[in-house]
């Protein structure tokens, strides 16, 4: 017989461990985490998964805080999975989920390169990478860059025609370099859709922006 899992208080106990952390930038604090955990649950429903494995794999995907710029970045979200696994148990929560969930912290992140092996997975993965795209897409980016100090775009070709991209100089130059290709690693097929849509808004973005900068 399966335990039965209270999701409320669950979430209650996940967010309150969140909070008790430091984040890694301002743009992987508590609304991040919400907006991921939101859409988690919309996918997992939409894709028949496991929510004793989606739910607590969202909420604790980022507990362990390491710089977008930092030499560790790699390894940061096995090192969540670890610690998001040493929770659960202290709050008493079933070990046979334990591996599955591991799996969908560890395999989330994009520095990580792990190969997604469940539904699950994918869509703590899915969720995840939706809150790069669109406006919130847009405005996390910016954040990000200017709390480590990038210019905004190189003067003389912002929008890389005649270069490569550089995001470790210029924050527009991640558009190029990851942000208009997300949703081309979409996993789920719920997640394509608002994928691709959220996209187009970016692309609008940056033609709004070429005008404005006179390109």
């Amino acid at each position: 017989m399966q335990p039965k899992i209270d999701f409320a208080e669950l979430e209650t106990q996940c967010r309150d461990f969140i909070l008790s952390l430091l984040h890694a930038d301002v743009a992987h604090d508590i609304s991040h985490v919400e907006r991921v955990v939101r859409v988690a649950k919309q996918l997992c429903i939409a894709e028949k998964a496991c929510m004793e494995v989606v739910l607590p794999a969202a909420w604790l995907h980022d507990c362990v805080a390491v710089a977008k710029n930092h030499p560790d970045r790699s390894k940061a979200s096995t090192m969540a999975a670890d610690k998001a696994l040493s929770f659960l148990s202290s709050i008493n929560y079933p070990e046979q989920y334990f591996n599955a969930i591991h799996h969908a912290i560890a395999a989330h992140s994009f520095s990580a390169n792990i190969a997604v092996q469940s539904v699950e997975a994918q869509i703590v993965q899915d969720a995840d990478r939706m809150d790069a795209l669109g406006a919130i897409g847009v405005s996390r980016c910016m954040k990000v860059g200017g709390s480590i100090g990038r210019y905004l775009y190189h003067k003389d070709d912002p929008f890389c025609l005649n270069r490569e991209p550089d995001d470790g100089k210029y924050t527009l130059d991640h558009f190029f370099i990851k942000l208009l290709h997300i949703s081309e690693s979409m996993n789920t097929p719920s997640a394509k859709d608002e994928a691709n849509r959220r996209t187009e808004y970016m692309q609008a973005f940056l033609a709004q922006l070429k005008s404005e900068i006179g390109e």
